[in-house]
């Protein structure tokens, strides 16, 4: 018998994938499960068994991966926040005007609450529901990511390329935007996400006073 009939032949059941990436594969699934069932039906309705039952996991088994839905909450609710800092610092990152770096910010907030609806609905409304230390972890998160965007719109009214009364505001009213897109958008509908996030890039410098005239007597 050959060397590689006789290594068929004494391990026939050798699983096609190491047994770690199994795990974090199945891990994976019950994540998405719960971040499902917490949009649908909220975290407090939600039970561990619902969320074995989505993914066909029994009782100690489901346990094997996850200790505990708050465990899942906190890992979605955390994840959000790194994901979009991550992509905010990409996207300035990719160019050095002002303006330039406040529609990439912005392209980049609506791209991922357009194609992250779920994670965007319910890290927005079940932040009460998240114990601590996660919770203040993920409510410092938001506030370094709505900074970045304060930041960059009081840089550009230093630099004269933006005319705004509050920075503070200006930059609450471009993130609400976002925050809006994840309850109504849809694929296949009127807009791609591209065209969609372009528009509300616009929008934003619209907000800041690009393209507007000056009021007189120096106002904004």
């Amino acid at each position: 018998m050959s060397g590689s009939l006789r290594e068929a032949y004494e391990r026939p059941h050798r699983p096609p994938h190491p047994e770690g990436a199994l795990a974090a594969d199945r891990r994976a699934g019950i994540r998405l499960a719960a971040l499902t069932l917490f949009a649908a039906q909220g975290y407090r309705s939600t039970t561990m068994t619902d969320i074995g039952a989505a993914v066909g996991v029994r009782g100690p088994s489901l346990y094997k991966h996850v200790a505990s839905k708050q465990e899942l909450l906190a890992e979605i609710m955390a994840g959000t926040m790194e994901q979009l800092i991550a992509d905010n610092a990409a996207a300035v990152a990719g160019a050095d005007d002002v303006r330039e770096q406040l529609r990439r910010s912005v392209e980049a907030h609506i791209r991922y609450h357009a194609r992250h609806r779920l994670e965007a609905f319910v890290g927005n409304r079940e932040i009460g529901n998240l114990e601590q230390p996660d919770q203040d972890r993920v409510l410092a998160g938001r506030s370094d990511y709505e900074r970045r965007f304060r930041e960059l719109i009081e840089r550009g009214v230093a630099e004269g390329a933006f005319r705004v009364q509050s920075a503070r505001i200006a930059s609450y009213s471009i993130l609400d935007m976002g925050i809006g897109v994840a309850s109504w958008f849809r694929e296949g509908g009127e807009f791609t996400v591209d065209q969609l996030a372009y528009q509300y890039g616009d929008i934003a410098l619209r907000i800041v006073g690009v393209g507007r005239p000056q009021a007189p007597d120096g106002g904004n």
